[in-house]
Formats: structure tokens, sequence, C-alpha cells
């Protein structure tokens, strides 16, 4: 497979190394300060319109998505990408151990900047040969302590107002400290005091006067969308000359999000309608319409009247209504729908951004607001509400192929699920499943921890490991069952241009 996409080089010295008998499970990062292989930053930004000039590539016989047919003088031949470069990173993502299509699509998402982590084939290869641990190679690069930014949608108190003034940075031009009001609107939407503007409703405030940036304030009515980071990481991303960009942004109090939908197929289908209609804009979409009671789609959390993004991963915005209805029916008995309210595809279009960037998945949430881990009693009801999939228990002996499976997540969200199984491996004899929501390492309940606690707890484990797991569809079902999804309005309904039932 092979993407079309349309600098500045810094090098790292420090050597990770792990067992390669242990297999495709994630390794545990073993620091050492042996002079090692080095990392290159690489920023890449175009004009609208503008390929960033080069292939990414999966090769027959190599490993890792390969750097191809970088263009003389192009966008990523003048940040210093080069021919056969591996990439261990996108926009501070590490993305070496997940497939292809989800690469491709990091990038498309970027817009028009991208930040890439890349090797040197050479290195690379000698690295994996070595049982280098590449996951810990390219987080060595960033400075301890560097935070990443945060996406903060304020909404006017009506009593102190959005809660946030900027003054501008001595000496800094383009440069704003926020201050703010305690207990007010902004701090509650996780804006910091002392934290640095970096961008507002879309714009880059690096462009702005301090009188502009106030206009903008004063238009901006009960609510804004700032891009805020921490004053040290601030110096840390300048350092690296990198930029802080929302792609790299944890949100916080985002009033929309798109949602990641998995369906599958009962006797009578999906149990819903997709629809062509057009907007009052003029533009068309696909509209999930008439959820059948009991139906898969209505089990899966569908609502009526939410707009279709992508079907398995894959765009539909340039796809025809009879080539999506020919996706889903090639699914099989599976399929996985991206969907938003037309009001959140307003939201995000107004800012610039892709809805997509911020995407709630059914099995781990973008953001965990005020959450505090279940008490005992309430993870025990879990296992007991009537009428849901139960999670299963699976015990696995470390073999040739390790423990046989790869666990994956939503990137800075807590919450694993299985995202590999190897053939014939201890993962595939125990019952795993691709897609699996892990909700139990050893015992521990680990709902609430991120990738890298869940994989130190099955190191820990040694050569046995228990794992406690529930498939997406009964997971995100208890989950429902717990707490009742919220209701949205529905859009209004227009004029009919194509409907087809799944």
């Amino acid at each position: 497979m092979e993407l079309w996409l349309k600098g500045f080089h810094l090098l790292f010295c420090r050597k990770f190394t792990f067992n390669p008998k242990e297999g495709i499970d994630n390794p545990v990062m073993v620091i050492t300060d042996d002079a090692g292989i080095l990392p290159r930053l690489c920023v890449l930004k175009r004009e609208e319109g503008e390929s960033y000039g080069f292939h990414l590539r999966v090769e027959r016989g190599r490993q890792g998505h390969i750097i191809r047919n970088v263009v003389l003088g192009g966008v990523a031949g003048c940040s210093g990408l080069q021919d056969g470069d591996r990439l261990l990173e996108v926009n501070s993502c590490y993305v070496d151990d997940i497939p292809h299509p989800e690469v491709a699509r990091k990038i498309k998402l970027s817009g028009n900047q991208l930040c890439l982590l890349v090797l040197d084939g050479e290195a690379y290869e000698l690295a994996v040969s070595q049982g280098e641990d590449l996951r810990g190679l390219a987080r060595a690069h960033k400075d301890k302590g560097c935070k990443p930014p945060r996406l903060c949608h304020i909404t006017r108190d009506p009593v102190s107002g959005l809660g946030i003034n900027f003054t501008p940075v001595e000496g800094e031009k383009g440069h704003f400290s926020v201050s703010l009001v305690t207990g007010g609107a902004a701090e509650k939407a996780g804006v910091c005091k002392g934290d640095r503007l970096v961008w507002m409703n879309g714009a880059t405030v690096s462009d702005l006067t301090h009188s502009a940036l106030s206009r903008m304030m004063k238009k901006c009515g009960n609510h804004i969308t700032i891009l805020v980071i921490d004053r040290e990481s601030e110096k840390n991303y300048m350092r690296q000359r990198m930029p802080i960009l929302p792609t790299m942004a944890v949100p916080h109090k985002l009033p929309y999000r798109a949602r990641k939908l998995h369906l599958v197929s009962g006797p009578d289908g999906y149990g819903f309608l997709l629809r062509l209609e057009k907007a009052p804009s003029g533009r068309t979409f696909h509209i999930l319409r008439e959820m059948d009671r009991g139906s898969p789609a209505e089990r899966a959390g569908m609502r009526d009247g939410e707009l279709l993004l992508e079907i398995n991963g894959e765009s539909v915005e340039t796809l025809k209504h009879e080539e999506i209805v020919d996706r889903v029916r090639q699914s099989g008995q599976q399929v996985s729908l991206t969907t938003i309210t037309s009001q959140g595809l307003e939201f995000y279009t107004q800012l610039g951004l892709s809805p997509l960037l911020f995407c709630e998945d059914d099995a781990a949430e973008k953001e965990k607001e005020g959450s505090v881990p279940a008490s005992e009693a309430e993870k025990s009801t879990h296992k007991e509400i009537d009428g849901l999939g139960k999670p299963r228990l699976c015990s696995l002996r470390k073999g040739p192929l390790g423990f046989g499976f790869n666990l994956g997540c939503v990137p800075q969200c807590p919450g694993t699920f299985i995202s590999q199984v190897a053939f014939g491996g201890s993962g595939q004899s125990a019952g795993l499943l691709v897609g699996d929501v892990v909700i139990e390492v050893n015992g521990q309940n680990v709902e609430e921890k991120y990738l890298e606690d869940v994989i130190m707890l099955v190191k820990e484990g040694g050569h046995f490991l228990s794992l406690s797991v529930m498939d997406k569809t009964s997971y995100t079902k208890m989950k429902q069952a717990i707490t009742p999804t919220r209701d949205i309005s529905d859009s209004e309904e227009e004029e009919d241009y194509e409907i087809s039932s799944l």
C-alpha cells in the first residue's frame, strides 16, 4: 500500500534494549547510557493544496512504515526527510506498531503542518536486528516534563464571563500569558494560571497583536476555543523548534465529538437506514436514520440524524451513496462507523479542524473529566447487569511468540484493547480476539489506566498472564447501562436523494 502525501534535524543518543524473544507484545522500556541510534525530527509545512512530496509505503520483506519517492526541492525534501527513512512518530504519536492505513489517516488529519520523527533505514534495520526498543528510542528524544498542549472550550459564565485574560510577554512578540478568574469558566475548562496562549478559534496568536487579540475576544460571544500549553513545555517545544499543533493536544470540554460505533450484524442486518440528504448550506451528507428497536444499530448507540464520516476507518467524503452501501455489505458480519452530529461538524469546520481529530471511541473515551476509579462494588456490577455479555477470563503462558498479542489504545487516553493476535500464539489459544477491551490484568482493574501502565503490569506477571476481557459491543452496552447516553437533538430532515436499508 502507498499514500501520496503533500525540517530540522535533532540528534539524540540514548540506547534502548529489550529481549526480542518476547514476541510481538509491547516491550518494556530499558534505558542505558551508551551512545546509540539517532532519530531525526522533521517539521513539514505546506501551503493549501500543496503536496508534502513523499510516498509512505509498506514493503514485502521489510519492516516499518517506509518513506519513499521524496520529491527533490519539495516540502518533505527541504525538511530533511530521506528515501528509506522509517517513520516512528506522527505529531508525537508513536506509529511503528500500528497498521499502515491508520498511519496514513493520522497524516491526512494533520492538515498543512506535520511533525515526523524518523530513523534512517539502515539504522532502523540494525535496531530491529539488535532488539532495540523503538518506542523507548522515540520517547528518549523528548525533554522530560514536556507536556502536550490542551485544547480547551470555554463557555461564558453569566456572572464571571469567560474568566480569562491575556497579557503580552515582555520581549517576546506574539507570545501571550494567561491570567484567570479563580474558579471561573476558563479554569473549569482546563486552562491553568501562567499558561501560554498558542491558538484561538483557529487563528495562531503569534500572528496577532494584543489589540487584535482583544478584538477577537470581544467578538467571540458566549464560547471560545483556545490552545494553551504550560510555560516550561512551551520552552521545550521552542528548543526543539517544534510547532505546537492542535493535532497534538489533549481535549478539554469540547462540546462535540465524533463517535466510533462497532456494529455486529443480526438476522435482519444492522437495522438502520442510510440516506443522502441536502443541508441548508446546499451540501449533501450521508445521514443515519430510523434505527430499528433492539437492532445492532440501536445497541451500538447510533442516533437518528447523525452524519456518517467514516466506514471501517475510510473517509466517505468522496464516496458515492452506492459505494458506501457496498462497503457496508462487503464488511461481512461486522462494521465500524464514525459519526458526528451536524452541529458538531459545523463546530470543527469553523475551527478549521477535522472532526476526526478527537474521536470518542466506544472502548475508551477521549476525555475522563473529573472521573475517579470505580469502587470495587461498582466494578462488580459490570458482571451482574442482566442481558449483557460477560467478561471472559483468559489465562496465558508465554511461548515462542511471547504472549502472542498486541495492545492498542486511543492516543493520550486511558483504556486498552487487543489490537493484534498472533496466529498459533498463546493469545489465540486462550481465546483473545482483536477488538477485545481489556478490563483486568492479573486481577487488577485497568479500565482507567494508560497503555504504558498496562504494559508494565503485563511484564510484571513474568511468564504467566491472566486477562479479563470483553468484546467491544458488550462493553459499550454495559457502559451505557451504567451511564446512560445524554440525548442530542436531531438535525432537521431535508429532501431525500437516496436511501438504503442496512
